[in-house]
């Protein structure tokens, strides 16, 4: 239908025609509009629940002749994408996702913006086939689609605009370079495309015959994009002018670090450079993650597990450990209590490598290995600064166990981390460092085993039937419908978007110090929390996840896979 036809069609009449709203429906909104300037009939009605969007997008497409689809279903051209700027595509919240014999598909949420839908006309030249959308898809698809946008584009300008003497004279970059300098707009939209999907590192790796760039999102490696061989060296040269490291050192790894301001908000960027056969390889870690986190307002943890970790803070001295790999959200658990204990009137200090975010109220020290900073002489140094709770970054040896366990008996609340696969098993890691179990048992609060689940993606999940075995490492009798994951546009194919913190929590009690003290295996505890606890292990957990059709049995597999 040409947009001068429906100009001066009313949402209210539309959905009167349909009966999806009555008159006295429509009066009320109206006067909800005179106390919420600034918003339209339809986003009245639906505030105040008399129809839903779907609903009101489901009159529109009658009336106008529009489909109404989920753009997670669709197959997006970011070619197509740039023939709208970012800017109008925000501005009007309009989205092109592909072209066929001159027609331009066109996703929108108000069908009856007719300057928007007439500047897109007027900007691509095209006649438009236009369909409509639910509003926070549509926002979600812009933001993704225009980041996918600029960081390919920019990768395909350098791709093009590079030669071997270019990247030669690139080698002499200064942060006073304009931005439109290809290998330097590169790297911005690299960065600027990683924070906006949620990505926590991003992978510049040399090979033979080109360098591949790899982002780790959701925990899992995703590859992004693939750039010519000579670009690598100026790209390296560019991350190590950042980071503060020596560009003429090419035989040795080298660390560093930078801030960067992205989309209005600064974002520290640890960087580890590695010589490889083929170059330098570079990992760039996000340390500032703009992730949402499932219950924010307890420490991520649902509300039993949230009144456990209370409990152990009520105590006014001990040790309470962190446990579980690398990459499983530990840091970021610690950081959330730290921030609420601050609030407090305590001293606060940590020693950690590295320093992951800088906290209010919170005296903060790097380790320097080779300084002789150490966890061990930096732990000594802040017990004569009149702590009343410290934070040591990690446990690595019986040194720094040690001095950790004295601290907890001397008065102080010691946080730390661990890397074991269970709560229980960080009883028997302590003693193998070396510790007596009479000094694990006098000190210890709690200890709290975390992993990450990822989370299926609500917008391409699929259900299918359990197998036998799947019952069976669920509990079942017999089989129900789980989630799988199919993969769409919105969770970068992958299955999953967004991850969920799942919890083991093990409370030192007296029965428990005893059976420390006796020299108990991590079985005989474990077992003894679940009975006389109701503790919850981070299988049951994972399980819960699977069953409520949070997450699959896949990532049961990851979570279980030692239980």
């Amino acid at each position: 239908m040409e947009t001068a036809s429906f100009r001066n069609l009313r949402i209210g009449d539309i959905l009167k025609e349909y009966k999806y709203v009555t008159d006295e429906q429509i009066q009320t909104a109206i006067a909800y509009q005179k106390d919420h300037k600034g918003v339209r009939i339809g986003g009245a009605l639906i505030a105040l629940g008399c129809i839903t969007e779907m609903q009101m997008l489901e009159a529109l497409g009658k009336r106008l002749g529009m489909q109404v689809v989920e753009i997670s279903n669709l197959d997006v051209n970011p070619n197509v994408v740039e023939k709208i700027p970012r800017q109008l595509a925000e501005k009007y919240e309009m989205l092109a996702v592909s072209e066929k014999d001159g027609l331009l598909s066109l996703i929108v949420n108000d069908p009856l913006n007719f300057y928007g839908i007439e500047d897109v006309r007027q900007i691509t030249g095209m006649q438009l086939d236009i369909s409509l959308a639910e509003r926070d898809d549509l926002l979600r698809a812009i933001h993704y689609y225009y980041s996918e946008v600029g960081a390919m584009k920019a990768a395909r300008v350098a791709n093009e605009s590079f030669s071997e003497e270019e990247a030669l004279e690139e080698l002499e970059i200064t942060e006073d370079d304009d931005d439109d300098t290809p290998i330097i707009n590169l790297l911005n939209r690299l960065i600027n495309r990683a924070y906006s999907t949620n990505a926590s590192d991003i992978h510049i790796e040399p090979f033979e015959d080109k360098t591949l760039v790899r982002m780790r999102i959701d925990g899992a490696i995703v590859e992004y994009v693939t750039l010519q061989k000579n670009l690598h060296t100026s790209l390296i040269a560019r991350i190590k002018i950042l980071g503060g490291m020596d560009i003429a050192e090419r035989r040795i790894p080298q660390d560093g670090h930078f801030r960067i301001k992205v989309e209005g908000k600064y974002i520290n960027i640890r960087v580890s450079v590695l010589p490889t056969v083929f170059g330098e390889k570079a990992v760039l870690r996000l340390l500032a993650s703009n992730a949402p986190i499932d219950y924010s307002d307890t420490y991520g943890m649902q509300a039993p597990d949230y009144e456990r970790i209370q409990r152990m803070l009520r105590s006014p001295n001990g040790i309470i450990y962190f446990t579980g790999p690398t990459g499983s959200g530990k840091t970021t658990t610690l950081y959330m209590i730290l921030q609420d204990i601050a609030k407090k009137a305590v001293n606060i200090s940590t020693i950690e490598d590295p320093v992951e975010k800088n906290l209010p109220k919170v005296t903060q020290t790097q380790v320097n290995n080779q300084a002789g900073l150490t966890f061990e002489s930096g732990l000594r140094a802040l017990l004569r600064q009149d702590p009343d709770v410290i934070m040591v970054g990690e446990t690595r040896d019986v040194e720094t166990a040690s001095i950790s366990v004295r601290a907890a008996i001397t008065g102080h609340l010691v946080f730390s981390t661990l890397h074991t696969n269970d709560a229980a098993s960080s009883i028997v890691r302590l003693e193998d460092m070396g510790l007596q179990p009479y000094m694990v048992a006098n000190s210890l609060v709690g200890i709290i085993a975390q992993r990450l689940m990822r989370k299926v993606c609500p917008d391409c999940a699929e259900e299918r039937d359990t197998t036998e075995e799947e019952q069976e490492m669920l509990g079942l009798e017999g089989p129900i419908r789980i989630k799988h994951p199919k993969g769409c546009p919105l969770c970068n194919y992958t299955g999953y978007r967004g991850r969920i913190a799942i919890h083991e929590i093990l409370l030192i009690d007296k029965d428990i110090r005893k059976l420390i003290s006796a020299g108990a295996t991590s079985e005989e505890i474990e077992d003894y929390a679940v009975e006389n606890q109701n503790m919850r292990t981070l299988k049951e957990y994972g399980t819960q996840m699977v069953l409520d059709g949070t997450s699959t049995i896949e990532e049961l597999h990851k979570v279980a896979y030692y239980a």
